[in-house]
């Protein structure tokens, strides 16, 4: 019985000819040719002009909130519904996280829910696209400009992933990507912010490298408080070899997301992600939601493929659950409904690029022949 993991890396390009560059000719830290042209090439890819390579994710959205001006007093709306990361960033500028509940169809966040958590201290929105599901920001955009409210994006799930031919990241002023191992392009480690915008580049630029001068000599004299946050050109050589077969990527994650979708959605008892009019889903992670129909639980479940050598993981639970950020000075209280039907039933599946569709369909049997 073949183990299947619930996500493993594709390496399926040039990632060892430009790591071993880098390494043979020593430009192994953040200075080096790889940095530059990974941050080109992704952001080409994504069709903005500007990309800033980071060290991870959660980084990448502390440095687009912080060149955004954001800080103590400043409310930012968040999902309710997403990885603990998205309201962290938040925290680290001491600006306050508020959480929104997610749509039942998407499991993106609501913008109705967004407007009904806007205040005066809201200072911007942050459109997180859950699994790789580009969110409504059609309508999120509308609340954000009719309000002068700031939207952004957090795209560590979304690489490729398109709203009316726009690509993620490209959808709001700023946006973060994650290239963590399970990501559909990854470095192993690292992140990248990107915009269109010039000053927010160059205020990315500054902040992530200690606040160093970009165009002046370095007297050891630093104007601001900084962060170091640079990218390896190690992890940039991936990177770029990454981005290089971003579509093939892509088309795998795709493939395997219509073959699971045709599957589970014949079964009783199993709820998926649906998709918005005019958008491109990318599936990074292939997750369902079980209802009551099935006649059995998720962690029996869970449990069940498990034993049969199938790998799971289990939804994220809400942001109004989360210890810490009550003890931060959160409002953990009100009805989160949808978030919580996600948390308590809802779990992914194996989802790599590389998963064959034979892979796919033992999965979906076991799911299907253990219903009750």
């Amino acid at each position: 019985m073949t183990f299947l993991p619930v996500c493993e890396p594709l390496l399926g390009g040039n990632e060892l000819e430009y790591v071993t560059d880098a390494v043979a000719t020593g430009w192994i830290s953040s200075s080096g040719k790889y940095v530059t042209a990974f941050e080109q090439a992704f952001a080409a890819y994504c069709g903005v002009r500007h990309g800033i390579a980071v060290c991870n994710g959660t980084v990448a959205l502390h440095l687009s909130l912080v060149v955004l001006g954001i800080g103590p007093g400043d409310e930012v709306i968040i999902p309710d519904f997403t990885m603990m990361a998205s309201a962290l960033a938040v925290c680290y500028t001491g600006a306050l996280p508020v959480f929104a509940d997610a749509e039942r169809g998407t499991w993106n966040v609501s913008p109705a829910a967004v407007a009904e958590k806007i205040t005066p201290r809201t200072k911007a929105v942050m459109a997180v696209h859950i699994f790789g599901n580009p969110c409504d920001m059609d309508a999120l955009r509308s609340l954000c400009d009719a309000r002068g409210i700031i939207l952004m994006e957090d795209a560590a799930e979304a690489h490729g992933a398109t709203l009316h031919g726009v690509k993620a990241g490209a959808l709001s002023l700023i946006a973060a990507f994650s290239f963590f191992a399970n990501k559909n392009i990854t470095t192993g480690e690292g992140g990248m912010v990107i915009t269109d915008d010039d000053e927010l580049a160059s205020r990315c630029r500054y902040f992530k490298n200690l606040c160093f001068p970009l165009n002046a000599p370095r007297t050891y004299l630093h104007a601001d408080i900084g962060f170091n946050y640079r990218m390896s050109n190690l992890h940039a050589a991936i990177g770029l070899a990454q981005t290089e077969k971003a579509d093939d990527y892509k088309a795998m994650r795709v493939t395997n997301g219509s073959i699971y979708r045709a599957r589970l959605s014949e079964i009783p008892g199993v709820l998926l992600q649906q998709d918005q009019a005019g958008s491109e889903n990318v599936h990074w992670m292939n997750g369902l939601c079980l209802t009551p129909e099935y006649g059995r639980t998720r962690d029996v479940l869970v449990d069940h493929l498990r034993v049969h050598g199938v790998d799971t993981r289990l939804f994220f639970n809400g942001m109004h659950r989360q210890p810490a950020l009550l003890r931060y000075g959160c409002d953990c209280g009100g009805e989160y409904p949808v978030s919580d039907m996600l948390a308590d039933h809802g779990f992914y599946l194996p989802s790599a690029s590389s998963l064959r569709p034979e892979d796919i369909h033992r999965v979906c049997d076991l799911i299907a022949s253990f219903r009750a």
